[in-house]
Formats: structure tokens, sequence, C-alpha cells
């Protein structure tokens, strides 16, 4: 008897919905306690939880502002990245589990952004953090799954072995 492909999967596929899940928590949690653009100090000069809408990607980067056609395009490239995502997911071998929790993190925090981005045209960020004078771009949990997923995915290429080059293994 063969296993289940998404069975075999479950485990990943339950990391991914708890990081949805934690996120859209946050989001609403911060959504009804801080201010929209108020903060509330937590570690001073460092960090403060804040509320933000992004409406663009990463960073506050291509804001749309209200129009309906970036934010819908915005939409479909995170459809588009969640397909591209999950394809990978699907066929990455069950013995590569560093890249199956790489992916699921990106999964699960994809999604998050994705259902604010749909339901409300914008995201919640509220990390901020500080140093010296600089602050950082606001960040939400989705945020940072997706950042840890893909430093796993460069983690994981980078601790691959190098495919033998067939040409010098003659013929």
């Amino acid at each position: 008897m063969s296993r289940s492909p998404l069975g075999s999967r479950a485990l990943y596929l339950l990391v991914s919905g708890a990081v949805f899940a934690l996120d859209q928590w946050t989001k609403w949690l911060v959504e009804r306690t801080v201010p929209l653009h108020g903060a509330r100090g937590v570690v001073p000069g460092l960090f403060e939880i804040s509320h933000v809408r992004n409406t663009g990607v990463a960073f506050g980067l291509m804001q749309a502002r209200g129009d309906r056609l970036a934010t819908w395009l915005l939409a479909l490239f995170g459809f588009g990245a969640l397909a591209l995502v999950s394809w990978f997911f699907a066929r990455t071998p069950l013995h590569h589990r560093r890249m199956l929790w790489a992916l699921a993190l990106v999964l699960g925090g994809a999604l998050g952004n994705l259902h604010d981005r749909l339901t409300a045209g914008a995201v919640t960020d509220f990390l901020g953090f500080f140093y010296g004078s600089y602050r950082f771009p606001d960040f939400n949990v989705a945020d940072s799954a997706i950042t840890v997923g893909i430093g796993l995915v460069l983690l994981d290429a980078f601790l691959q072995p190098a495919a033998p080059d067939r040409a010098a293994a003659g013929p």
C-alpha cells in the first residue's frame, strides 16, 4: 500500500496552517488594540508594536494606495507566487525535509498576506524595529515566515552537494 503524497506532507501543511492562523490572529489583535498609525513601545529605542497598512509588497515597495487595479495586480502576483511555491512543495521529495519546512513557512506566510490583500486591500504590519535613528520597515508574522523560509531555501541550496560534472566524467 503506497502512502498518499498529501498524507506524507500533512505535518508540513499543518505548519503552513499554523503560520496562517498565527498571522491572522496577531493582525486581528493589533487592529483591535493599536490605533491605525499608532504604536506601543515594548523596548524603548529598539522595538515597538505599531499598526500600519501596507498596500504594496515587501517593505512598502510598489504601494497601490487605493488603486483597485494595482491591488488586484498585486493579488494576482501573490496567486502566481503561491502557485509556484505549491508546485515546488508538491514535487519536493519527502527526504528533503529542510526544503519542505522552508516551503511550508513560505506557503503559510503567502496565504496570510494574500488573504489580507483580498479581504482588505492592504496588509497589516505591526512589528517595528529600530537601530539608532534608523527604523526598519514594519512587518508581520507572515513576512517573518516567508523570510525564514527563503533563508532555509538558500541554506539548502548551499548545503546540497554539487552535482557531478557530466562532461568531465567522460562517456
